[in-house]
């Protein structure tokens, strides 16, 4: 399915040319990238437009201490926000745990869902943790940074003024949007 991201500016496209206020994104893949009306005039018959006003689309944050921040820190559920509150626990906190690998995993998955919500596409490694190590594989991140531009996977976060992530997109797929 093709969808346009209509955005006040796109930064960090390696696409030479005019500026870019839209991108395109056919399945997991950019098709194009460019100004929305070309971009619309050539695509917008077969394509769902999603507007972004007053927001900035760049290729994605990438998270250096992903091992950091999954493997040494505990992600609460929120059930557990009573007891253990809601940010990350570590040092005697982390310490003072039943830590099972079951934990670890759905801990790693809550973790991930943060960094997705910072505009993270992807984060270093590598995890020790086999059920860390899975939720990563699984979530769509990726090792390495991808480029903004045309064949290019559709990997990328759009940012409201403040500076607050609105969206992330991995593969094409919005893996993030904020609420309200």
């Amino acid at each position: 399915m093709l969808t346009i991201h209509r955005v006040r500016a796109v930064e960090g496209s390696s696409t030479p040319g005019a500026e870019a206020d839209a991108v395109v994104v056919d399945g997991a893949r950019i098709a194009a990238i460019g100004p929305y009306e070309e971009l619309y005039a050539a695509y917008g018959d077969r394509a769902r437009v999603r507007e972004w006003p007053d927001a900035v689309l760049i290729p994605g944050r990438h998270e250096p201490d992903g091992a950091s921040l999954l493997e040494s820190a505990y992600h609460p559920d929120p059930r557990e926000a009573d007891s253990l509150g809601t940010e990350p626990l570590t040092g005697a906190a982390l310490a003072a745990l039943d830590m099972s690998e079951t934990r670890w995993g759905a801990s790693a998955r809550r973790g991930l869902q943060r960094l997705l919500a910072t505009g993270v596409t992807s984060l270093s490694g590598p995890f020790a943790r086999p059920s860390v190590r899975t939720a990563v594989s699984r979530s769509g991140l990726r090792a390495q940074p991808v480029p903004l531009a045309p064949g290019a996977p559709a990997d990328f976060a759009v940012f409201a003024e403040d500076g607050t992530c609105l969206v992330t997109v991995l593969g094409g797929r919005l893996v993030y949007r904020r609420r309200g």
